[in-house]
């Protein structure tokens, strides 16, 4: 039913000619090559990625973490990333770190259980009573020699070591199948480990070598589709990525058929959520190129917890009914066209408003063609009520914002309306308060400041630094690193998009 491209295929392999039954240590293949092989130096570049990844100030309960493998200067702040969502006081019994082979092809999986995995760092004990009752199934008794030359599983392994101070034992799999069927057994035979004291890291790159912008675009559909939680919604995207004909994509995501097995054990489960941690591609490291790219999400999966209403944010706070956010956008559309075509200013009668849009709120209003931005400006506090503040800011979003021209009638119809309501400002002093796609920034020095809202950074697959960095540079004019001697607030938004008919 799917064609979907696997290219870890290098050859079918049978368990007989390749069995290994000789007592061995997994010696290290990638160090010096995917990362560095010596100790000092490799304890160094991970001190400096995960000072530098974004975080998550949330405390969440973490079950599973998808981190990619690729070399350490081109997706090493992504991995950190990954590690850095898990409290550091949390405590599980084992690992199990899951990887699609890069190098052959089987009908199964393969669990390393006759040694140890080493790195530059020291020595990973594998759980091999877990190995041997995995082995006990026909699916996963394939031989040992898919980890020798198979990075994906050994560039987790020196992240594991620097952000655990005692790492669990853990338990390698690699996959070499896309046969769905397969893979589906391979998730309930891991079932029973699947448990809130184990932790599952899902090693997975994303689309491989198309352009930068085409990258973004494929790689944010494919995590938009795994944060669903649905294996089915996951696998027509990857179909549909594949159907495009997109310029050299050879892969929506290389580790899959990993990722699969993990949506098959989550199963739909409402008590667990997946959320995006960060992303970048390639292109955005400097040893990189924007032509032909491979792009690299962290994603959690973690346990949601009815008592914490922190993730709700502003939410649980501030919601309104579909019947008011008509009005908002019945006042915002309205007052630009009356603008536009009489050159004149809205006025709304407040009998008919809402009370709920009668409070004191500040607001943003943005427009977009097509996708690009048309125009936006907004007040993080108001005197006014709501509803005022959206009147007044869809004209100047129409009108006034000097990067644009004024909005053209042709224009008009083809305008996306989308409406942020703001909540408190907070200074912070630390960036890693920061949550990308939660927290707007503001930042300020002397008399000049500027501002992005929180969908501003998810949008555009902005890492922290860059969100500091455009905000600081385009919005505030302070340059690009102008932010690390500014004042920096954060606040959160509930966005309201407009619902065509």
């Amino acid at each position: 039913m799917y064609r979907l491209v696997f290219i870890t295929i290098t050859m079918l392999i049978t368990m007989k000619a390749f069995s290994q039954t000789k007592s061995a240590d997994r010696e290290p293949y990638a160090a010096g090559n995917f990362y560095s092989s010596d100790k000092e130096t490799l304890t160094k570049d991970l001190s400096q990625l995960f000072s530098s990844c974004v975080k998550t100030t949330e405390n969440w309960k973490v079950r599973a973490i998808i981190s990619p493998h690729a070399g350490y200067v081109f997706s090493g702040r992504i991995a950190a990333s990954a590690f850095s969502c898990i409290p550091k006081n949390a405590i599980y019994k084992n690992i199990f770190i899951i990887g699609s082979s890069h190098i052959m092809a089987f009908d199964g999986a393969s669990v390393y259980h006759t040694g140890d995995y080493v790195t530059p760092l020291g020595k990973l004990i594998v759980n091999k009573e877990i190995a041997e009752k995995l082995r006990k199934n026909s699916i996963f008794i394939f031989p040992e020699t898919a980890h020798i030359r198979e990075h994906s599983l050994e560039n987790q392994m020196p992240f594991l070591q620097y952000y655990f101070p005692n790492p669990p034992q853990i338990v390698p799999i690699i996959i070499a199948t896309d046969n769905l069927r397969t893979i589906k057994a391979i998730a309930e035979a891991l079932r029973p480990w699947f448990t809130d004291d184990n932790l599952f890291v899902i090693s997975s790159d994303f689309s491989h070598y198309p352009q930068y912008k085409d990258a973004q675009e494929v790689d944010k559909s494919t995590a938009d589709a795994i944060i669903s939680g649905d294996s089915e919604t996951f696998l027509k995207t990857l179909q549909r990525n594949a159907e495009k004909s997109i310029p050299n994509l050879a892969t929506s995501m290389c580790g899959w058929t990993s990722g699969l097995t993990l949506l098959y054990l989550v199963n739909k489960d409402p008590k667990l959520e997946f959320k995006k941690i960060s992303y970048c591609n390639s292109g955005d490291s400097p040893s990189g190129n924007k032509n032909q790219v491979v792009g690299y999400n962290a994603i959690a999966l973690i346990e949601k917890d009815p008592k914490n209403t922190s993730e709700q944010g502003m939410a649980s706070e501030v919601s309104f009914t579909k019947e008011e956010i008509n009005q908002l956008f019945s006042i915002a559309r309205n007052s630009i066209h009356k603008m536009l075509y009489e050159n004149k200013r809205l006025t709304v009668d407040p009998s008919t408003i809402s009370p709920n849009l009668k409070k004191n709120m500040g607001a943003f209003v943005t427009l977009n063609i097509d996708g690009n931005l048309r125009g936006c400006i907004g007040r993080f506090t108001s005197t006014d009520p709501l509803y005022e503040v959206v009147n007044q800011m869809a004209i100047a979003s129409a009108f006034e914002d000097t990067r644009f021209t004024p909005l053209s009638k042709e224009e008009f119809n083809k305008i996306k309306i989308e409406i942020s309501v703001l909540g408190p400002l907070k200074k912070i002093n630390n960036i890693s308060e920061i949550v990308l796609g939660k927290h707007g920034i503001y930042i300020k020095k002397d008399f000049r400041s500027g501002t992005m809202l929180p969908q501003v950074a998810t949008g555009n697959h902005w890492t922290l630094e860059q969100f500091l960095g455009y905000t600081s540079r385009d919005k505030a004019g302070l340059g690009w690193d102008g932010w690390k001697n500014a004042d920096i607030y954060i606040y959160e938004a509930v966005v309201l998009e407009e619902n065509k008919k």
